[in-house]
């Protein structure tokens, strides 16, 4: 690099004497003709100054021999210094040096940083951009030529986060940056010492861990999918029998999913008939018998049943199912699968079919329009219910509690289960389910509904035991079992027990969750 830089600074050197040597050429030509108008160094100066910059006054001009040759090299190299200013000129256009002169005028905005261009990328940049009228799109990376350009305002500047943030200077709000790509936190050199800067980082994993460190946050896209699925295809109480084919990342969410939301009643028996390998799920999630009847179907409680063999031998479980979700983490096998049933099987139910490739009359879910928003990655609506969940909880017990802050994320994770049940309990409190989908008005009507219901001891228990069912059901799942005193070290609550066992106080740290649409009603949270 210092070799390179001593080469420029020669050449400059030797440019400058030439043009020097060549000014003083032209003065010692032209100053002893009598016709000569250039008769001073100043005169030769102005002359090769107005001949260079192409303006050409007209009021000095060389009369003899040497001074027209020289007069020529001016000439020639005017072509060449304006042609180096166009291309100079273009290069900056074309290049990221404007991109990068308007990004700094736009400081007070929103930034949304992405480290890659992709299609996940691009799809929630674009559902960023719907939301927020300030959001302002980067992507780390040099436009490619076969690249189509995005249908919103977006910058591609090859330019590192610590840049961004240096660009920014603390104005407005944090930037925001997103690696798309799987487990791309660990391998891209965009993400080095991201904790140490003043941004919120949201990183795209397949590991089941939430958070890093203070501002690093992690989503999964079969979670999420997951989330999307069961919040837009509620549970129906007339469903009994639900087909689960495929038990890959997609296949697992959808079942935790099911596990942790779908509670509508203290006396549903739903069975999930599972096709696919879940040795490695059974043995990581040991207490699920405890709330499940496991391997075979029950009349009383929900039932989990893991198939070893292909799915295509059940006829009678097809064709009973109410519903079948085929979710496949391979889309075109799910997509072979669905034209197999739909060919041989007699249905009475329906079929969801995970596709990320739209087609009429097919009932898919999980495309990148539905998982990919600001409010899947970010979780914001979410996350705000869970921290109003918290600070409900704390105020209805008499002793002392965590803040939101203080916080393990696994209890924070309880706190967003919670939050996540809330269509069901607004479907259940309004006794309507078509309802796939609300507002703070019908948050407030439901709450309404169950202020009015509450009264009634038969009802409010009837609430309170639905909730610690939906309760027991998250602790159970991650391996949590009754013990005499709280210990999360050996994973033991002493109120995993069955809800007449618990004490009044107990029984009234369940009214929180419902206690919550009051709070939601406001017209501060969308789903």
């Amino acid at each position: 690099m210092k070799r390179r830089s001593k080469i420029y600074l020669y050449m400059t050197v030797g440019l400058i004497l030439i043009y020097i040597g060549l000014v003083a050429l032209l003065y010692l030509s032209e100053y002893a003709d009598s016709n000569a108008t250039i008769r001073t160094l100043g005169d030769a100066f102005w002359y090769s100054l107005v001949t260079l910059t192409t303006v050409g006054y007209g009021d000095l001009t060389p009369v003899t021999p040497l001074g027209h040759a020289v007069g020529i090299v001016f000439l020639l190299l005017s072509a060449g210094i304006i042609m180096t200013l166009f291309g100079a000129v273009i290069s900056f256009v074309t290049s990221e040096g404007l991109p990068y002169i308007m990004l700094g005028f736009q400081r007070k905005k929103n930034w949304y940083y992405f480290a890659d261009y992709g299609p996940e990328a691009n799809t929630l940049a674009a559902n960023i951009y719907k939301e927020d009228p300030d959001a302002v799109i980067i992507y780390g990376e040099k436009k490619e030529e076969q690249m189509e350009f995005p249908d919103y305002p977006c910058l591609f500047l090859s330019i590192s986060p610590a840049r961004i943030v240096a660009c920014k200077k603390n104005k407005g709000t944090r930037c925001k940056i997103f690696l798309m790509k799987e487990n791309d936190i660990g391998v891209n050199s965009r993400a080095v010492d991201l904790h140490k800067l003043p941004v919120d980082v949201y990183a795209r994993t397949t590991n089941g861990q939430d958070h890093l460190s203070g501002n690093i946050n992690f989503f999964h896209s079969y979670d999420c999918c997951a989330r999307q699925y069961w919040r837009s295809r509620p549970l129906y109480s007339h469903e009994n029998t639900i087909v689960i084919i495929g038990f890959g990342h997609y296949g697992r969410c959808i079942l935790e999913r099911a596990i942790l939301t779908n509670i509508i009643s203290v006396n549903q028996h739903v069975a999930y008939h599972i096709f696919g390998n879940a040795k490695a799920f059974l043995a990581m999630h040991t207490h699920l018998s405890e709330m499940f009847s496991v391997g075979k179907e029950s009349e009383t409680t929900d039932s989990l049943i893991f198939h070893d063999e292909f799915w295509e031998a059940d006829h009678t479980i097809l064709s009973r199912a109410d519903r079948i979700i085929i979710c496949t983490d391979d889309e075109p096998e799910g997509w072979n699968i669905f034209w197999r049933l739909n060919k041989y099987y007699k249905l009475s139910g329906h079929i969801d079919l995970h596709s990320n490739r739209k087609a009429p009359g097919v009932s898919y879910f999980g495309t990148n329009e539905e998982i990919y928003t600001p409010n899947q990655i970010m979780r914001t609506s979410l996350n705000r219910a869970a921290i109003t969940i918290n600070e409900l909880f704390r105020k209805s017990v008499s002793y002392p509690t965590l803040s939101w802050e203080e916080l393990d994320d696994f209890h924070r994770e309880s706190k967003i289960a919670a939050a996540d049940h809330i269509l069901m309990k607004i479907r259940i409190l309004l006794k309507d389910e078509s309802i796939t989908d609300f507002d703070s008005g019908t948050i407030e009507k439901a709450y309404k509904e169950y202020c009015r219901t509450k009264a009634t001891e038969d009802i409010r228990d009837m609430y309170r035991r639905l909730d610690h069912m939906r309760w027991l059901r998250f602790y159970t799942f991650y391996n949590w079992s009754c013990g005499p005193v709280r210990n999360d070290a050996a994973r033991q609550h002493p109120m995993l027990c069955p809800y007449n066992r618990l004490t009044p106080e107990q029984k009234k740290e369940r009214d929180a969750s419902w206690e919550l649409l009051g709070q939601l009603g406001t017209g501060h949270f969308s789903p």
